[in-house]
Parts: C-alpha cells; structure tokens; sequence
C-alpha cells in the first residue's frame, strides 16, 4: 500500500514544536534523530512525535533516501523500547 503524503516543506527541514498527521491524527514534533548512517547518502531518520492530548510518544522513522516508500510509524511501550504500530499506515501530512 503506497502511503499518500502532503508536505508543506521537505521532511528534513522539520523540527521541535512543528505539527504532523499521521492518519488523521494529529501529533507535535519533539526533534528529530539520525538512528543510523548507513552512509554519506543514507541515514535512517526519526521524527520523536508525542500526542499531547493521550500523552503518548511515538516515532515516525524513514530513510532520508527514499522517504516516501520506507515511512514506518512507532510507538512507545515503556521507556525504551518502540514497537512498530500495526494499523496501516495510509496518510502523512505537515
């Protein structure tokens, strides 16, 4: 399934307090992380989001290379570890 996306700027130039849709829902952006360089031209990326409103914190993860087909959404179960959310993921917006 091919996740419909809306930007208003390019996904690398979000940051702290910059609001996104995932599916409809809204979250606020705490910052956004380099997980892994895999090398000068691939980075897995992660955008630590949280809903404010169900005090939940969840993480939007891509590769800064191909963005729009590896979008992957997690959520945060206890302190340390996220586990990858199993609803499809369909629509994306900031």
């Amino acid at each position: 399934m091919v996740v419909k996306i809306k930007q208003s700027k390019p996904i690398t130039e979000l940051g702290k307090g910059d609001k996104l849709k995932i599916n409809g829902r809204e979250f606020e952006i705490d910052a956004q992380v380099v997980l892994i360089e895999h090398d000068k031209d691939t980075r897995e990326m992660a955008l630590e989001i949280f809903d404010s409103k169900a005090d939940e914190d969840f993480q939007l993860r891509y590769f800064s290379n191909n963005m729009e087909n590896s979008l992957e959404f997690y959520e945060l179960k206890n302190e340390f570890m996220y586990s990858r959310v199993r609803d499809e993921l369909k629509s994306v917006e900031w």
